[in-house]
């Protein structure tokens, strides 16, 4: 196991308590010791490869983050959404229901993935943004 939920720090989100996680072995950028961000459950966030949450980032619901993807800053991950590959969601961006981020995606600012939405390659969606239901951003965008 690569992290554990500390059951004495939590964040209510939407009714659901969320736990802080907590490195027990060093991976990547993450030392043995370091305090992340929040998930619902351990289905939240794989404890394979180095995929992690950062800072105040929650995730909750049924979304899962794997691979070498990161959620960071205060971003909120929820609903069936997957973020994966080198994917990085930050900032104050929120990625929900259906949504897939992957490749080398980036996801920031005020930012909003929604629906059936995908966000891959080396796409970022920035600022107040909104991509929802069947949009398809790829490649170099």
């Amino acid at each position: 196991m690569k992290y554990e939920l500390i059951k004495d720090d939590t964040k209510i989100m939407t009714g659901k308590t969320l736990y802080r996680i907590k490195a027990l072995k060093s991976f990547g950028d993450v030392k043995k010791g370091d305090l992340g961000g929040y998930v619902e459950s351990e289905h939240n966030l794989s404890q394979r490869n180095c995929c992690w949450i950062y800072d105040n980032a929650c995730v909750y619901d049924n979304a899962r983050i794997f691979g070498k993807a990161h959620v960071a800053g205060n971003a909120r991950v929820s609903g069936s959404a997957r973020i994966y590959e080198y994917a990085s969601i930050y900032e104050y961006a929120y990625v929900s229901r259906n949504a897939h981020v992957a490749g080398n995606a980036h996801v920031y600012g005020a930012a909003y993935v929604t629906g059936n939405a995908l966000v891959s390659g080396k796409a970022h969606v920035s600022g107040k943004a909104c991509i929802h239901e069947n949009t398809i951003l790829s490649g170099h965008i």
